[in-house]
């Protein structure tokens, strides 16, 4: 009987520490359950206009779309070109409200897929999941921002010294065009939240943000030697692709001794003739960096390995590293922030999670640079087969990611 009793009281300071999920808030969820046929409807309209990076023509059709959409949410919205790049537009929208945050909601309009992509991956559904190119990347992000939006001007709401969104036209590119304005944007806000996608139920256990994502850059490695026939004097000649696999076979493990640095040679390239000794090679360096900073000693390393041996005489070895896109680190502040998003999941009885770092790169890099706004990433839609065929959206998550994204816009705009 005494253990019973003791044992029925551990139970009860368990659960009196535990954990209160707190109960969703009502309006919101009916909100964004009635929400979801539109939802569906605009990733249909956003598919239907294929968006390639390449493809102006589409591009300036969905930012002409995007720009409607805003304006009818009340924004005062401009365009302005992406350059350098291909000449398409950034959509920006702003709103002035009357609280004290300001925020900046950031996705991308363009897609990895070719003009015509269409013909061979159409808009479908297939039971929980929707299909179409780019509709997880980045269409369904965009879709989530305008119905949150939406939800929260039927609300009334304007707890917000500005509202900014920002949809920019080269992400799949690496935002040569738009990054640095991006940045800019960025570092007059106090929050940022950027929409790719979360991965579907299929691939991960759960939904998730993303508080980190590897910098990327590109190495050009190019070496010059000699040409000569390759049957009558071949030995007059300095074999340029014999020196050039010398060098990427001595770099190719150099990124393990430095921390948060990846170096892999992905292409190699020569003269076409096959009677000749080729005087030119190049190949290129695919580098992903998940610590700022790590660029730089992976390159002093490469400049250091590159100087210390040479197979062939008389040819000479470069190697130029150039930084398309920063690393994305949140930090503490999004760390935070994305928490807080864990417990608004938790009042829909879902559990939330949030990767540290993933290989892929983000615009969110972009908008945390300086470090002066908190960025958290990954609030669009739960989907998969992006960059790849048959991308799709689930269904199911539209309503919680409507949902998470009200809530939580408004709970930063309590914040003093």
């Amino acid at each position: 009987m005494i253990k019973r009793s003791l044992l029925a009281m551990a139970a009860a300071l368990a659960l009196g520490h535990a954990p209160v999920r707190a109960a969703p808030d009502a309006k919101v969820m009916a909100a964004a359950t009635a929400a979801q046929p539109a939802v569906v409807d605009t990733l249909k309209s956003l598919v239907m206009i294929e968006s390639g990076s390449s493809d102006v023509d589409g591009l300036a059709k969905i930012a002409t779309l995007l720009d409607d959409r805003l304006k009818a949410l009340g924004f005062k919205t401009e365009r302005r070109k992406a350059t350098p790049g291909v000449g398409a537009d950034i959509v920006v929208g702003t709103l002035t409200g009357s609280g004290k945050r300001r925020i900046v909601l950031q996705a991308h309009m363009d897609t990895v897929y070719e003009k015509g992509i269409l013909q061979s991956q159409p808009y479908k559904q297939d039971g929980n999941k929707l299909y179409g190119p780019g509709i997880a990347d980045d269409k369904g992000g965009i879709a989530v921002i305008l119905h949150a939006l939406q939800i929260l001007k039927d609300a009334g709401w304007k707890d917000y010294a500005t509202l900014t969104v920002l949809f920019n036209p080269d992400e799949e590119i690496g935002s040569r065009g738009s990054g640095e304005f991006i940045s800019a944007t960025a570092d007059q806000a106090d929050v940022v939240l950027s929409f790719e996608p979360t991965a579907a139920k299929a691939v991960a256990k759960g939904e998730s943000l993303l508080l980190g994502a590897a910098g990327i850059a590109a190495v050009t490695l190019e070496v010059k030697g000699r040409a000569a026939h390759a049957g009558a004097a071949p030995d007059m000649g300095r074999n340029a692709i014999i020196e050039i696999s010398h060098q990427m076979l001595q770099t190719r493990d150099i990124a393990k001794d430095i921390p948060g640095a990846t170096l892999n040679w992905t292409n190699v390239v020569s003269n076409k003739a096959t009677n000749q000794i080729p005087e030119l090679a190049v190949a290129k360096g695919d580098v992903r960096i998940t610590v700022p900073g790590a660029e730089e000693k992976l390159n002093a390393a490469l400049q250091a390995k590159l100087a210390s041996s040479k197979l062939v005489p008389d040819t000479v070895t470069t190697a130029k590293l150039e930084v398309g896109r920063p690393a994305f680190v949140a930090g503490a502040p999004g760390r935070a922030l994305a928490e807080r998003a864990q417990a608004i999941y938790r009042e829909m009885d879902r559990e939330l999670g949030l990767v540290p770092m993933t290989g892929g790169g983000t615009d969110a890099a972009f908008a945390r640079r300086s470090g002066k706004a908190t960025v958290v990433e990954s609030f669009g839609l739960a989907g998969f087969g992006y960059h790849a065929r048959d991308e799709y959206i689930e269904l199911d998550s539209i309503v919680p990611r409507l949902y998470l994204v009200t809530r939580l816009l408004t709970e930063i705009g309590k914040q003093p």
